[in-house]
C-alpha cells in the first residue's frame, strides 16, 4: 500500500475510533516521509489512547514546533495542552512547567489568541493540584465565556473546569450545574477522544468527591458503553476509568468485579505515563482487600499508594484500627484532619474518624460526628446524609442514648438502601440491632443482626461477619474439620507438598482443600488465608510456636 493510501486508511480508522489500525497505518507513513502537522496530531492522538505515551510526547513536541515555526500559534498552544497534560500523569512535572512557560512565551507573539485560554485551564489546574481554589477560581473567572469558543476541546474544557472551581469553592449546585454541561457536550460528540475520557474521568471524580453518587453512576454507565465501543483503549484516562468503575463496583456490592477493575487499573497506570494517578488504583484495592479481611495484600497495596504520591488515609488508619492498633489509628486521623481543611476533603475523613475515635474511647468522635452532619445539611447529597446519620447514631449509641440514636440510623439505612449500597446498608443494620438490644428489644436485634449477617456473608466482608456471629453468639468455622487442619498447616507455612505427606492425601486433593478453603474464607491467597485464620481463631496464634 503507498503512502497516500496508508494515511487515507489512518485517518478513516481515527474517525471510527480504531485506534491500533489507525496507529499502524499512520506510523507506516511516517516510516517513509514525516507526516504534515495535521496528522502527526491525529498520530499523537492515537498514541496517547493505546497508552503509548512516550510516543505521543514526542509527537506532539514535534506537531508543537512545526506549528509555531509555521505561525500557527493557536494550533501549537492545543498542541501544549496535551503535552503538559501527559507530561504532568507521567509524573514529569518540571518538563510539563518548562513546556507551560514555552508556550506562554509563544503566545505572546499573537495578543488575543483564543486558544490562549488553553493555558489558563493548566494554570488552573495546577492551583487545583495545590488546593489553592480560591485562586483556581480567578483563573477561571478570566477565561473566555466557553460558548465563545469554537474549538468543542476548549468549550467542553473549560466548562468542566468552572464547574470544579465552583464546586471547590462551595457553590455546589453551581458547579454540578456546569460539570453536567460539560458532559453533555461528551454525550454529543463534538470533542475529541482524549478530551471525552478526561471530562469523563473529571466529573466522575467530582461527582465521587461530593457523594453524588446517583450521578456518579448514570455518568460511569454511560462511560462504560463508551469504553466498551473502543476496546483498544488504553491509555491513562483509561485507567483512570477503570478505577472510578472499580468504586462504583465496591459500592454496588460486586468486590470480585471491583477488585479486577482495580487491578488492571494498577497495571496500565504503572506501565507507562499515568503514575500520577496509579496510587488511586492502589489505594481502590487495598480499600477491597481491607473490607475483605486480607490485610497483609491490603497493608502492601497502601504502601504501593503512598509510593506513587498517594495518600492512603483514611483507608490505613482504618486497617491499623482493625488490627489493633487503636492508638495509632486516633493519632493519624487526628493528624490528617488537622491539615485538611475543605470541607469536601473533610467528608472523606470524618465517617473514618468517627468510626475510629469511637473505638479508641477518647471521646472526641461526637465533634466529628456534628460536623460530618453540618456539611451533609449545607450540601444534601443523600449520601452524605447517609454518611452524617450513620455517624451521629453510632455516636449516641455508644454514649448509651439507644432510643435516640435509632432515628438517624434508621433514616441512614432507609438512604443507603436507596443509593444500592448494601455494605454500609448492612453496617447500620448492626448498630440497629445494638440500639434495640440496648432497649431490651432482642427479638428486633436478632432480625435486625441475621440480615447484615447474610449480607456480609454474601458480600466476603469476613471481618464484618465474623463480628456478627460474636454478636449473636454463632460463631463458628465456615471450613470442615479436614479443611481446618490443612489451613493449620498453611498456617504454618507448609507447601502442598509437605501437607500431603503430614496427612497422608494425594497433592491434588490438598489442592482442592486450598482452593476451597480461600472461597470460604473470601480470600484469595494462603497467606490472607492464614491471617484470617489467626485473626477469627479459626488457629490459634500459639499453633505457629
Amino acid at each position: 500500500m503507498d503512502r497516500e493510501a496508508q494515511i487515507m486508511r489512518g485517518r478513516e480508522a481515527f474517525s471510527v475510533q480504531a485506534w491500533t489500525a489507525a496507529f499502524e497505518a499512520l506510523a507506516s507513513a511516517e516510516a517513509e516521509r514525516p507526516l504534515d502537522t495535521a496528522d502527526l496530531e491525529l498520530f499523537a492522538e492515537a498514541a496517547d489512547m493505546l497508552g503509548q505515551s512516550d510516543h505521543a510526547v514526542v509527537l506532539l513536541r514535534r506537531a508543537y514546533t512545526a506549528h509555531a515555526e509555521a505561525g500557527s500559534v493557536g494550533r501549537a498552544l492545543r498542541c501544549a495542552y496535551w503535552l503538559c497534560k501527559l507530561l504532568a500523569w507521567g509524573g514529569e512535572f518540571a518538563q510539563s512547567g518548562a513546556w507551560l512557560a514555552r508556550a506562554k512565551r509563544l503566545a505572546l507573539t499573537q495578543p488575543g489568541c483564543p486558544e490562549y485560554a488553553y493555558l489558563g485551564l493548566l494554570d488552573a489546574e495546577l492551583h487545583f493540584r495545590a488546593g489553592e481554589f480560591a485562586q483556581m477560581l480567578k483563573v477561571v473567572h478570566r477565561l473566555p465565556d466557553a460558548g465563545d469558543s469554537a474549538d468543542p476541546d476548549l468549550a467542553a474544557g473549560t466548562t468542566m473546569t468552572r464547574g470544579l472551581a465552583l464546586v471547590h469553592n462551595g457553590d455546589i449546585s453551581a458547579g454540578l450545574a456546569e460539570l453536567d454541561d460539560a458532559m453533555v457536550a461528551v454525550a454529543e460528540g463534538t470533542v475529541s477522544a482524549r478530551c471525552t475520557g478526561m471530562i469523563y474521568c473529571v466529573v466522575i471524580g467530582a461527582c465521587h468527591e461530593l457523594q453524588e453518587l446517583r450521578r456518579a453512576k448514570e455518568w460511569s454507565e454511560s462511560l462504560a458503553k463508551w469504553c466498551a465501543a473502543q476496546p483498544d483503549f488504553t491509555g491513562v484516562y483509561r485507567g483512570l476509568c477503570r478505577i472510578h468503575r472499580a468504586t462504583l463496583l465496591q459500592l454496588g456490592g460486586a468486590w470480585p468485579d471491583a477488585v479486577r477493575e482495580a487491578r488492571l487499573a494498577c497495571t496500565q497506570l504503572t506501565a507507562g505515563y499515568g503514575e500520577g494517578a496509579a496510587g488511586g488504583a492502589f489505594y481502590e484495592l487495598a480499600e477491597l482487600h481491607r473490607l475483605r479481611g486480607e490485610y497483609d495484600d491490603s497493608d502492601r497495596a497502601y504502601r504501593d499508594a503512598l509510593s506513587h504520591g498517594w495518600d492512603a488515609q483514611p483507608g490505613l488508619a482504618l486497617l491499623w484500627s482493625a488490627r489493633g492498633r487503636k492508638a495509632q489509628a486516633a493519632a493519624a486521623m487526628r493528624r490528617v484532619l488537622a491539615e485538611t481543611t475543605d470541607p469536601l476533603r473533610r467528608t472523606r475523613l470524618l465517617p473514618a474518624a468517627v468510626e475510629i475515635l469511637l473505638s479508641d474511647g477518647s471521646g472526641e468522635a461526637a465533634s466529628f460526628a456534628d460536623e460530618l452532619r453540618d456539611i451533609a445539611r449545607d450540601h444534601g447529597a443523600a449520601a452524605l446524609r447517609a454518611m452524617a446519620g450513620q455517624a451521629v447514631g453510632a455516636v449516641r449509641l455508644a454514649e448509651g442514648t439507644a432510643r435516640e440514636a435509632l432515628p438517624p440510623l434508621r433514616e441512614a439505612g432507609r438512604l443507603w438502601r436507596e443509593l444500592a449500597v448494601p455494605y454500609e446498608a448492612a453496617r447500620v443494620g448492626v448498630l440497629v440491632g445494638l440500639a434495640c438490644r440496648a432497649l431490651d428489644d432482642e427479638g428486633s436485634a436478632a432480625l435486625e443482626l441475621d440480615a447484615a449477617r447474610q449480607l456480609f456473608q454474601r458480600l466476603g466482608a469476613g471481618p464484618d461477619l465474623a463480628r456478627v456471629q460474636r454478636l449473636t453468639g454463632t460463631e463458628q468455622s465456615p471450613l470442615s474439620p479436614r479443611e481446618l487442619e490443612v489451613v493449620g498447616l498453611v498456617s504454618l507455612g507448609r507447601s502442598n507438598h509437605a501437607i500431603a505427606a503430614e496427612l497422608f492425601l494425594s497433592e491434588k486433593t490438598v489442592a482442592r482443600h486450598v482452593s476451597n478453603i480461600l472461597g470460604k474464607l473470601g480470600v484469595t491467597s494462603r497467606t490472607a488465608a492464614a491471617a484470617y485464620a489467626f485473626a477469627h481463631g479459626i488457629v490459634a496464634r500459639d499453633t505457629a510456636g
